[in-house]
């Protein structure tokens, strides 16, 4: 710790900035109250002038005039208070912590003292108070050790002398911590953060990132950006304050909805929702695999990660894992391209278009369309061809249909609403001209729902061809009856409107390329979480769905909770292979900061000796394990759940699936009140949770209880990947309870990385 008068000194420019940061608040306030009042006072007046009469054209006119002004001054008005909220936040925050770091830099002779924040504060004289985080100089806070240091900025490097790095916990404006360290940042400083409990919401990092974590964030060059981090590594808050940071570096060409972020799931996403906000960011789209398939596949009910594993627990034979593997692999997508790329001069699956209940297009004629244009068109520029053929075709039926007697009766027959519905505010030179364009609008809108089959390209029938396709696709290692017996469940599901997870991206991928469409050319980033649950399929679809997006993926191939037991292979290894021409940055992140030092060696115990994972030196007790009779289980876990809930704010007991966790939570005879989580749940309270631990990826929690962690349920080496991830939620306790007998994932590790206690009799 610093002298007292140095600590003393700290605290008086402290005041002194929290001072300035309130003067400019107070201005921010008054100008949000103004903006606010003024906003509603245009909105009044808005109301107003639309209380005229419209039925002469002058006045229609005019009012029409007044109304499209008011809506621009309602619209500058609106931002404006928008822009002022957000320097409020912003500023408020400073004001309760307005920096947590200072550099001491010398260049040309000169030094200077800088102080680092979440926010750039500049004072009435112009003078820099606070610098972001984000600004190229700060990264010496992060990179930089005591001597010479450079850092980069838009006009190439800079060498400065660092002569001093001091960092600080600052709440309410009062100096909690202050010390002086050569490290990124020192450990004082993290076990003040990292002994804290657990929160509904992730927080920023910005005070306490590492230099490994840093590279991470302020990588501008990657194509291909893969984050390999240990659990509780802190890989996704990296990736949160990467966002951030491009958004600040790239700000005049870089929007957040650029950008989108692959959730695990909904719950997760809720979690991390305050951290970009907190920096002063809008968050960026967040979309979950399953919401994505989802909205592709319009109509059809995509089978979920979460439903395959809970199925795959009770059947999963060696050839269906062997034919999902295969489906799953890169080289299935380049089957696909080759099938797309000899499909010009074969017929396509296309289906008859129906109009009143009689085929309008039946797919013969759209196949003698097709194979009628030339055969060395690419099939994209064929089929587009052929749709714009359809379409010329309905509007030649539609300029003859407004000519038929059943037009006029219905224009006969419209009401003044119907009436006026069609017309609106437009003028005709004649009624001979007003009568044109009402039978065409009504013609248009009868044959609205056959134009919309052809626009959105219903007339393919793309489960079909995708079974064309895997008719010619048996690999050898699979025997043909298997692989037909799979063809006929693709059909039998379409039938269901059902798609198959692992056929899901091989048949967006095979309509897009297809019709040449899919695709979404602005969005410039893409992060995905927990990249080890998504085959490497997935990732080919996704990067060609957003082809001009640079990619960021992070997980940790030792929380292999959904593919464990059918992949083989390393996943970076397949990843990487799978994008030859991007540029790929790997970064690894091996010490878990998480948990306390017991938790993590305990985990470390579970993997093979070449995963390397280091834990963070702070102190806790072993991790707890008991072994329990079946007519004891409910009551252990009772005692348990009593002893730690005196302790900490948030206990969760963590289940192999959810069927366990329904049971658990129809059975437990609490006073206190128990949450059920499920896939749909979108916020976590605190207090006692029950859930599978495939929904508690990326997600910790003060204690934890692993329940039923028995032979039976973790008895297969495969096993390993869920246990591991299970271990790895808890931050400060971690309890395991075998049912009957221990898992021999347990049996099989040190006696000294744990603690036995054998269960007691007790009615609960």
């Amino acid at each position: 710790m610093l002298h007292e008068d140095t600590k003393q000194q700290e605290q008086a420019r402290v005041d002194r900035t929290v001072t300035q940061v309130d003067k400019r608040l107070t201005v921010i306030n008054q100008q949000l109250a103004n903006a606010y009042n003024e906003t509603k006072d245009i909105e009044q007046r808005y109301g107003d002038n639309t209380k005229v009469n419209i039925t002469e054209v002058d006045d229609r006119m005019e009012t029409n005039a007044a109304v499209q002004q008011q809506k621009q001054l309602v619209a500058a008005a609106v931002e404006n208070e928008k822009l002022l909220t957000s320097q409020q936040a912003r500023l408020t925050d400073l004001v309760n912590s307005p920096y947590f770091g200072r550099i001491d830099i010398t260049e040309d002779g000169e030094t200077e003292s800088l102080y680092i924040g979440t926010a750039t504060f500049i004072d009435d004289q112009d003078n820099f108070l606070i610098y972001d985080w984000r600004a190229p100089v700060s990264s010496i806070y992060y990179n930089g050790t005591l001597g010479p240091v450079t850092y980069e900025t838009p006009n190439g490097p800079v060498k400065v002398d660092l002569k001093l790095k001091r960092q600080f916990k600052i709440q309410n404006g009062q100096i909690e911590h202050v010390f002086d360290t050569n490290e990124t940042v020192g450990d004082e400083l993290l076990q003040s953060v990292l002994g804290e409990q657990s929160d509904e919401y992730m927080q920023n990092i910005v005070a306490t990132i590492q230099k490994e974590q840093n590279d991470i964030i302020r990588d501008t060059t990657a194509d291909l950006l893969i984050v390999q981090g240990v659990a509780g590594s802190g890989k996704t808050s990296a990736v949160l304050q990467r966002i951030a940071f491009l958004l600040y570096h790239s700000r005049s060409q870089l929007e957040a909805d650029q950008m989108v972020l692959f959730s695990p799931n909904r719950l997760f996403s809720h979690y991390i929702s305050e951290v970009l906000p907190s920096l002063g960011e809008k968050n960026m789209r967040q979309v979950t695999m399953a919401e994505f398939l989802s909205h592709r596949f319009s109509g059809l009910q995509v089978e979920n990660l979460f439903d395959r594993f809970e199925k795959d627990q009770t059947s999963f034979p060696e050839m269906t894992q062997a034919m999902r593997r295969y489906k799953e692999s890169a080289a299935f997508m380049h089957a696909i391209e080759a099938y797309v790329k000899q499909a010009s001069t074969q017929p396509l699956a296309f289906n008859d278009l129906y109009f009143e209940d009689r085929p309008f297009f039946t797919k013969d004629q759209m196949n003698q369309i097709y194979l009628a244009l030339p055969a060395n068109m690419l099939p994209g520029n064929k089929f587009l061809a052929t749709k714009n053929t359809l379409i010329k075709r309905l509007k030649r039926q539609i300029n003859l249909e407004v000519h038929l007697d059943w037009v006029a009766e219905k224009i006969d027959t419209l009401t003044d609403d119907a009436y006026r519905t069609i017309v609106g505010d437009r003028e005709f030179d004649s009624g001979d001209d007003e009568q044109a364009f009402i039978a065409r609008e009504i013609v248009q809108s009868y044959f609205a729902p056959l134009y919309e089959s052809i626009y959105n390209d219903y007339f393919l029938d793309e489960s079909t061809e995708y079974q064309h396709f895997l008719s010619g696709a048996c690999p050898a290692d699979i025997p043909t009856k298997v692989w037909d017996a799979m063809i006929r469940q693709v059909a039998d599901n379409n039938e269901r409107h059902i798609v198959g997870l692992s056929d899901a991206s091989p048949i967006l991928y095979l309509r897009d390329l297809l019709t040449d469409s899919g695709q979404n050319h602005g969005i410039q980033y893409l992060f995905i979480d927990e990249m080890q649950d998504y085959s490497i399929a997935q990732f080919v679809y996704i990067h060609h769905a957003f082809p001009n997006a640079k990619l960021t993926v992070l997980g940790d191939y030792a929380q292999d909770v959904f593919t464990a037991t059918y992949q083989t292979g390393h996943f970076i290894d397949q990843l990487t292979a799978a994008f030859p021409r991007l540029k790929i940055n790997q970064i690894s992140l091996t010490k878990s900061y998480r948990a306390t030092a017991p938790i993590t060696n305990f985990a470390k115990a579970l993997l093979p000796k070449e995963i390397a994972l280091q834990a963070f030196s702070r102190d806790g007790r072993l991790p707890r394990v008991i072994e329990t009779p079946n007519d004891q289980a409910l009551a252990t876990l009772t005692q348990e759940i009593r002893h730690l809930q005196a302790e900490h704010a948030t206990v969760a007991i963590l289940t192999k699936n959810q069927q366990v966790a329904h049971q658990l939570y129809a059975s437990l005879t609490l006073d206190e009140h128990v949450t059920l989580i499920s896939e749909t749940t979108r916020s976590l309270p605190k207090g006692i949770l029950i859930l599978p631990l495939y929904l508690a990826k990326g997600l910790e929690f003060d204690a934890v209880i692993g329940y039923d962690i028995s032979r039976k349920t973790f008895g297969a080496q495969s096993d390993v990947d869920l246990l591991y991830t299970l271990v790895t939620r808890a931050m400060h306790d971690l309890t395991l309870i075998g049912v009957d007998q221990l898992s021999p994932l347990i049996v099989a590790l040190p006696t000294d990385i744990y603690t036995t206690l054998q269960s007691t009799k007790q009615s609960i």
